[in-house]
């Protein structure tokens, strides 16, 4: 090992020449300092071996985070619009499709709604961009957590008119019913299932369950009422509204 070594003020300090960095990897680093034969060794090494996982649905690659953090400080500044679409012309419109996603998510559950619209503004300007029911169950479901329901509307009208690129996906229908349900959005939920067949996609059981349940929970009978008959034109009399083996009770929110 190929030791180099330098004299300053009655000190030697000594290091090691062979350290590299290869395909991510931090090498082997040394420190040597002696005064009376005393010596001291700092060593770095990879610490990648040692991290945790991170989460899932929360692995920010550091551009996403560094993008995140200046949309953030330029949201607090008095030129707030400015300096906001300078991030996003110099940041985040360069970012990767994986990345955008993740910081629309990562706004979302930091509740930053009005960081997150502009950002999904965005990321619909993309040639990749498919409108998908999953997706704007997220948007729609971090704005009414946050009382934003004018906003919830808007997004929720703009998901209609992109009816003709919907795929009939029933498991993101479900996920925006169970959403506009949670927080008693029952005039767009009924407008949700409407849209739901318009597009060519056939309710499930989950489905039914979904909205009978809610809706009785509500006190909604007259619309609970329409989803049974509903229901019953699917699948008869083996649909079973109550299962012990399964809990369709909807979680406690605020009334809008």
């Amino acid at each position: 090992m190929a030791i180099r070594s330098v004299s300053c003020g009655g000190y030697g300090f000594g290091y090691n020449t062979q350290t590299r960095m290869s395909c991510g990897f931090i090498g082997f680093l040394s420190l040597d300092v002696g005064k009376d034969r005393g010596r001291m060794r700092v060593t770095m090494r990879d610490r990648s071996k040692n991290r945790k996982p991170l989460q899932k649905g929360r692995n920010l690659s550091i551009e996403a985070i560094q993008t995140i953090q200046s949309l953030k400080r330029a949201y607090k500044s008095s030129a707030k619009e400015h300096q906001q679409q300078e991030v996003i012309n110099s940041k985040f419109s360069r970012l990767l499709k994986f990345d955008m996603m993740a910081i629309l998510r990562e706004l979302l559950r930091q509740d930053h709604c009005v960081l997150a619209l502009m950002v999904f503004v965005e990321i619909q300007k993309e040639h990749w961009y498919k409108p998908e029911v999953s997706l704007y169950a997220e948007v729609i479901s971090g704005l009414a957590r946050n009382g934003l329901y004018d906003k919830v509307d808007a997004i929720f009208l703009e998901l209609k008119r992109e009816k003709g690129r919907l795929e009939a996906k029933t498991e993101g229908f479900n996920v925006l019913l169970e959403s506009l349900m949670t927080y008693n959005l029952i005039e767009a939920a009924m407008d949700c299932f409407e849209l739901m067949k318009q597009v060519g996609c056939e309710p499930d059981r989950s489905t039914f369950k979904l909205l009978v349940v809610g809706l009785e929970s509500k006190g909604e009978t007259r619309h609970s009422e329409s989803i049974r008959q509903e229901a019953y034109k699917y699948y008869g009399d083996t649909l079973e509204f109550v299962d012990e083996q399964e809990d369709m009770a909807m979680p406690v929110s605020s009334v809008r």
